[in-house]
């Protein structure tokens, strides 16, 4: 068979994870993850009590949070204290570093179709390449690291029987209760409720994790891997992020009058991308709100301070200082809060109009799933579903 240039210069086909490790050095991503603060210093007497107080309140939401759902899977899910993971942030974000080794390779996949070049091991766009997106993928979960609370993480293969993990970022939690100056026992439960009803509702719809990998698939791979350079892309996000900061001002009480939109998917996505996105921000939006409506569910017979826990927490969230409040704009965490907000008023509306029973059909199929044109119109996907009012 002839053999012309071309295929002496073709680069092999690759699976996802081959393309993700060759283009993320996952050890950098490891290393850089690891420099965030470590956390408040605990004796390790302290750091004894706080794991088994953690895994204690985990347990303890079990029963709340099944009542409160009315969901029947919810029942004993999770209950046994070896089911909650208690970690330090460098645990965590080692954690989640393999999660976006999995939900990147496609994306890092098609990079190598569009650009073979960068599939060549050794060359400079290849090395240097992998290593600064490590660097900044790393950069971005160190800062994450010592902001996060709690994550159930569905993505995790290596769960037991891939049913993913929940977490506790032991230092965050007790860093957070400290400044917040309340009752250990409640914020813990506090936090527990929310993190426990995530691991609830994968349970409640199995069917998840696949829906919104096909979602994240499709936006990575019209985001990340077309032709253009990832770096070039990485800048213009940024300097979208700086516009959108610098006419906002600069005030703790800034709220954005729009709904907020991820810049980079604005800026170089497709239609079938944007789509994608959008599908992906209502569920999102729906998992977080449904979680802050059970936190919120409870009451001072659950968790006795609980009105000083919510009060407490909003002020912190509100008093960011310039920094934190520009990162946080730069890792669109500013969408993540309005997700949150959103996602739960959909939640208390639909929930009061026709009940938590009704409302818990949106766990049965994707189908059954707000878009986002509904999840802003909570009495549009009332209408479609066909849904008695209570």
């Amino acid at each position: 068979m002839e053999h012309t240039a071309a295929d002496a210069d073709a680069v092999p086909a690759f699976s996802p994870e081959e393309a993700s490790d060759l283009l993320i050095n996952w050890d950098v991503v490891a290393r850089t993850a690891a420099l965030a603060p470590a956390g408040p210093r605990l004796s390790s007497r302290e750091v004894a009590e706080e794991v088994s107080a953690l895994r204690e309140a985990a347990s303890a939401s079990v029963a709340h949070v099944h009542r409160l759902t009315g969901l029947d899977v919810a029942a004993g899910l999770g209950e046994r204290p070896e089911e909650t993971l208690v970690v330090d942030r460098a645990t965590w974000a080692a954690a989640n570093a393999r999660s976006f080794r999995t939900m990147l390779g496609p994306a890092m996949q098609a990079a190598l179709e569009s650009r073979p070049e960068l599939g060549r091991e050794g060359s400079n766009a290849q090395v240097f390449g992998s290593a600064i997106t490590a660097s900044e993928l790393g950069g971005m979960l160190a800062f994450l690291s010592a902001n996060v609370l709690g994550q159930f993480d569905p993505f995790d293969t290596s769960a037991p029987a891939g049913r993913g993990h929940l977490m506790l970022v032991a230092p965050t939690i007790a860093q957070v209760r400290r400044e917040l100056n309340v009752v250990p026992e409640d914020f813990r439960l506090w936090v527990c409720l929310h993190e426990q009803t995530h691991r609830v509702q994968f349970a409640a719809a199995p069917w998840l994790v696949d829906h919104l990998m096909e979602q994240i698939t499709v936006l990575s791979r019209s985001t990340l891997g077309g032709a253009g350079d990832l770096g070039e892309r990485l800048r213009e996000m940024i300097g979208r992020v700086k516009e959108t900061a610098g006419a906002s001002g600069g005030s703790a009480d800034d709220v954005e009058p729009a709904p907020p939109r991820n810049r980079l998917i604005e800026v170089v996505a497709s239609a079938e991308g944007r789509e994608a996105f959008s599908q992906a921000t209502a569920t999102m939006s729906l998992l977080e709100g449904h979680a802050n409506h059970i936190m919120d569910a409870v009451d001072s017979s659950i968790v006795p301070s609980v009105k000083t826990i919510r009060r407490r927490f909003e002020r912190r969230g509100r008093n960011r200082g310039m920094l934190d409040r520009a990162i946080r704009r730069l890792l669109q965490l500013d969408v993540k809060a309005r997700q949150y907000r959103d996602g739960q008023r959909f939640v208390d509306h639909v929930v009061g109009a026709v009940g938590m029973e009704q409302f818990n059909r949106v766990w049965e199929s994707a189908e059954h799933l707000p878009s986002e044109t509904e999840l802003h119109d909570p009495d549009r996907w009332i209408a479609r579903m066909e849904l008695p009012r209570a």
